[in-house]
């Protein structure tokens, strides 16, 4: 788990790197003498988190639709939707933003297959607040390397058996490069206060997602990635693999739909996850 470190270096060294630098003064000239939005940088979809950061003053809604999450072992098969996902992210600064996550509506069904019992619990998910800090090129779209820290907390507000039944916290380091206007690699290292499989207490988990987003156009986007995750919980640790492929597209300059399949690619692994939603920035 230690090739995130890596990376980050290697693209840190590089030229074009060291020649494209954002200095404080240039940030706060460019969000001054340039009014013009900057173009849209949203966290859906994908496993990854982008570096970039809403514009100052700039409200962004992005919204989860419909997810569908598929979950078999050897004694039970698991069935989780979710809709209405809400992630709101406001830029504070030209390299800040605050953001609120919540979830809806959930709704999980697990099937006990020895005896055809089944159990189903919906609610409301729980809320997450962070604050993206961003070191490096704030706007999307720039060439070279990006990077930003993203410390998160998760609150108990979500109904039983669909929120984490505790509070959690994590840390991740979103970082990118841009090669040219066509390819982008982006890293996602985290860390995570993560709560117990019982619902009470926190243990450690850590990983990182890794990919590759591809612009088929300037309003089309194709990003396949791969995400590894440890998990610590006492009851078991589990290593969790899984691949992803997404696409989104703008139909207008603030508006982009998306869609992204999951597979799991081992057993601690959900076996598939499909997803589509929305985001807008005001």
């Amino acid at each position: 788990m230690r090739a995130w470190i890596i990376a980050a270096v290697a693209l840190a060294a590089t030229p074009a790197a060291a020649q494209d630098t954002d200095t404080p003064d240039e940030v706060a000239q460019d969000s001054t003498h340039h009014p013009t939005l900057r173009d849209l940088c949203s966290d859906r979809p994908g496993l990854n988190t982008p570096a970039c950061t809403v514009d100052p003053g700039r409200l962004q809604v992005e919204v989860g639709l419909g997810d569908w999450t598929l979950d078999r072992q050897a004694d039970q098969r698991t069935d989780t939707i979710t809709s209405g996902d809400v992630l709101l992210r406001y830029g504070v600064t030209p390299t800040t933003e605050l953001r609120l996550g919540w979830t809806a509506f959930g709704h999980v069904r697990t099937r006990d297959i020895p005896t055809g019992s089944i159990d189903t619990a919906q609610g409301v998910g729980d809320v997450t607040l962070g604050v993206k800090q961003n070191l490096r090129h704030p706007a999307e779209g720039k060439t070279g390397l990006a990077i930003a820290a993203l410390p998160f907390v998760t609150l108990p507000t979500g109904h039983a058996d669909v929120g984490a039944g505790d509070w959690s916290a994590g840390l991740i380091v979103p970082t990118s490069y841009k090669i040219n206007d066509t390819v982008s690699l982006e890293l996602s290292p985290e860390v995570d206060a993560a709560v117990n499989e019982s619902g009470q207490g926190r243990h450690l988990a850590y990983g990182t997602a890794m990919g590759v987003q591809v612009h088929l156009s300037k309003t089309m986007r194709l990003t396949p990635e791969l995400q590894f995750l440890r998990d610590q919980d006492p009851e078991h640790h589990a290593t969790m693999s899984r691949a992803a492929l997404s696409f989104d597209v703008q139909p207008a300059k603030m508006l982009q739909l998306d869609v992204q399949a999951v597979a799991g690619l081992n057993r601690d692994t959900p076996d598939v996850e499909l997803a589509f939603g929305v985001t807008r920035k005001f």
